[in-house]
């Protein structure tokens, strides 16, 4: 399994935090699921408006960014004017996991 990893930052003067993960709850998460070995994702957030995404993928072509697909470069662009500067991004292979146990 690998991780693509992007960190970035929303202009939380702009929009709310609540407000862009309600976005991408509604616009992105849905088209996620349609992506070839898609696993999973983590939203990770500040009150400040830095933000961690880490998604799961079966292949280390499917966690890149750089493929022949568009799917990654469009979905960021339609974000733009909520960012503060450019996402950073990278992929890692995922070398161990411990899932946290679900309570109640």
């Amino acid at each position: 399994m690998y991780a693509r990893v992007t960190l970035l930052e929303i202009d939380v003067v702009r929009v709310s935090m609540d407000d862009a993960v309600g976005r991408f709850r509604t616009h992105t998460l849905p088209l996620l699921h349609d992506q070839p070995g898609y696993r999973g994702i983590y939203v990770l957030t500040t009150p400040e408006g830095r933000a961690a995404l880490v998604s799961l993928w079966d292949t280390e072509e499917q966690a890149a960014t750089d493929g022949d697909h568009s799917f990654y470069g469009e979905e960021l662009g339609s974000y733009a004017m909520l960012f503060r500067a450019a996402p950073g991004r990278d992929r890692y292979e995922v070398a161990l996991v411990d899932q946290p146990a679900r309570t109640g």
